[in-house]
């Protein structure tokens, strides 16, 4: 995956209380729940100004009802230029509840929308004004992780989950030859803006580093996604 860095200010953040997201108390303010229109439930947290879903995105169907096609087929997965989504090693039992799926980024493009109703996928403003609150792309990083070993590969760098965010390496499925990689390693999330014709704008973490990347990768990869209230 190709990147680009950017720098940003640091804000501060106030009014902290403790919540508990995955066994884990962090210095977040809790939101609302939100379910999705395959019924599931989704935390939220308040960071700064804004509101993000602490897991990522699993739905199965467009908002509007329609399905969203599970692509299992490697070979079919990178030849697509329509929405599709697939589980993890197309494994549900093992990574739904834990990672949520994995999307391409036409699947996020669609008119139909897959988020509910309120909600959108996180666009380049959402990203770079997360970004900003916890202290650039340099740092911010860690306050993201979830901490520990138990889902990334140690030493896992400078995790502590500050934010509530819960970030976890859900991993991805690759443009080349549909195969998946990376789960443990790295956690990588769409951005709802393309940067061209082929590539889509992306975020990723990695086990062994503090920074929130952005990049951009080509359209048929399998990325995850999390969402962020509409203001």
């Amino acid at each position: 995956m190709k990147t680009k860095s950017t720098l940003y200010t640091v804000l501060i953040a106030s009014l902290f209380f403790p919540i508990i997201l995955n066994g884990q108390v962090e210095n977040a303010k809790s939101g609302n729940n939100i379910t999705d229109i395959d019924g599931n439930v989704y935390h939220t947290v308040i960071i700064g100004t804004q509101t993000w879903m602490v897991e990522n995105l699993k739905t199965t169907r467009y908002r509007n009802g329609d399905s969203i096609p599970n692509v299992t087929d490697g070979t079919t997965w990178t030849a697509l230029t329509t929405g599709a989504y697939c589980w993890y090693n197309n494994d549900e039992a093992a990574n739904k509840a834990i990672h949520g799926a994995l999307y391409n980024y036409y699947s996020i493009a669609d008119s139909r929308n897959i988020v509910p109703t309120g909600w959108h996928v996180a666009a380049e403003a959402d990203w770079a004004t997360l970004t900003t609150f916890l202290g650039g792309e340099s740092e911010g990083g860690g306050k993201l992780k979830e901490s520990g070993s138990k889902n990334w590969k140690s030493p896992n760098t400078g995790a502590t989950n500050s934010s509530g965010f819960t970030a976890l390496p859900g991993g991805c499925r690759s443009q080349y030859l549909g195969e998946f990689i990376k789960m443990g390693n790295y956690g990588l999330w769409w951005s709802s803006q393309a940067s061209d014709p082929n590539y889509a704008w992306s975020r990723s973490l990695l086990y062994s580093n503090i920074s929130l990347t952005r990049g951009y990768s080509y359209k048929q990869y399998g990325f995850s996604v999390r969402c962020v209230r509409d203001l």
